[in-house]
């Protein structure tokens, strides 16, 4: 049986400060050095069965102060031996200890005088891939926990339409369903973006994020208004047709506090970061209210309402405007009216004043009609949406 030779004065100085470096790296790295121990120990057994017994049921054990390791085969203890590998007589585990039985294992050191070279390359190859795996481990728990979160970064390269984004530790991917139309990405370019997914592949932590989901609006107006970070102010809802215009509905319990206002911001600074952000995205803000008439009346502006009739089992609802509002309500192709269907959950059907009184409009709302009728040639030009 191969047996280890002594060890020289400069081997055990080296395996010492093979140690020490791990440790460090360990902490240098963020990673338990007891994660980077126990990868070697692994690796180090696997090395033993390749370069010396396949068939041997082995365990290496590696001391976390000096660095010695020490290989065992691990033996059953038997009547009569039919494999020599991975068994051992009674007979010879009871000169070793009159204890053993039948059935026991039995751990016999078998260190090959010459394991330190094989042993010292498996070992640098484990730690730099444990280094890996475990850099990759903490990036993905680092993101998993932040979905629905902003995140800030630097566009590093746009291929096959996908952007990457250069967090620092990991990249970010914005697909090209969550960009926004109108946007153009360069190197360089600093941005904020949603997280939607985060996936752990093969080739690491895959953050996944958007420009178009509504979440990032919200999340924009949290980092921006003290108010809302501190709970005075609660976003109930967001409607959002990214690049063009957006709807969001807030409230405050307090009725000294002004929702909107604190929104706003003075000389509507805080809105205009966002605005910014979102690439001169219009932003409607909008008082939220428990009762569906008032929320519905509110959701349509900057357009005045005359009246709104609901039918709440079917969450349908009519709206009158003056006729001088009409196209200002439904917005340029229909776009101020799906953001307010949007923003607050009911169909909405918009009539002017001189309509109400052709059809003779009462409390009774049937199935309201089709908002792409807005989109027409009628509705399209410009100048029929303001910025009221």
């Amino acid at each position: 049986m191969a047996t280890r030779s002594k060890k020289s004065k400069t081997a055990v100085q080296a395996e010492s400060g093979f140690m020490e470096a791990i440790e460090v790296l360990g902490k240098e790295k963020g990673i338990a050095s007891e994660v980077l121990f126990d990868a070697i120990d692994k690796a180090l057994s696997s090395a033993y069965k390749k370069n010396y017994n396949n068939e041997a049921n082995c365990r290496v054990s590696l001391d976390r102060q000096t660095g010695e390791y020490h290989v065992y085969a691990i033996k059953e203890v038997v009547e009569e031996v039919t494999n020599p590998v991975t068994q051992i007589s009674l007979a010879l585990a009871q000169q070793q200890d009159e204890k053993y039985a039948v059935g026991d294992t039995l751990e016999e050191e078998v260190t090959p005088a010459n394991f330190g070279r094989i042993a010292a390359q498996n070992a640098k190859q484990v730690v730099v891939q444990a280094i890996r795996e475990a850099e990759r481990g903490i990036i993905f728990n680092e993101y998993v926990n932040r979905a629905n979160d902003i995140i800030t970064g630097v566009v590093q390269r746009v291929e096959n339409k996908n952007v990457y984004i250069n967090l620092g530790k990991t990249e970010a991917i914005l697909a090209p369903g969550e960009q926004i139309a109108n946007e153009t990405y360069s190197p360089g370019d600093r941005i904020k973006a949603l997280i939607v997914e985060v996936k752990n592949t093969n080739k690491g932590p895959q953050v996944m994020v958007s420009r178009t989901h509504p979440g990032l609006l919200k999340r924009l107006f949290e980092l921006e208004v003290p108010e809302i970070q501190n709970g005075d102010v609660e976003i109930k809802s967001v409607a959002r047709e990214p690049g063009m215009r957006s709807k969001i509905a807030v409230y405050a319990e307090d009725e000294n506090i002004d929702a909107v206002g604190s929104c706003v911001g003075p000389r509507g600074t805080r809105v205009q970061i966002i605005v910014d952000e979102l690439r001169n995205e219009k932003i409607d803000i909008v008082k939220w209210s428990s009762d569906p008439v008032q929320l519905i009346a509110n959701a349509l502006s900057p357009a005045k309402v005359v009246s709104v009739a609901i039918n709440e089992s079917e969450k349908l609802s009519r709206v009158v405007v003056p006729d001088y509002q009409l196209s200002l309500a439904i917005g340029k192709e229909g776009q101020n009216a799906r953001l307010a269907a949007k923003l607050t959950g009911w169909k909405i059907d918009i009539k002017s004043e001189s309509q109400a009184e052709e059809f003779g409009f009462d409390d009774e709302v049937d199935e309201p009609l089709d908002l792409d009728e807005f989109a027409s040639d009628e509705f399209a030009d410009e100048e029929f949406y303001s910025e009221e």
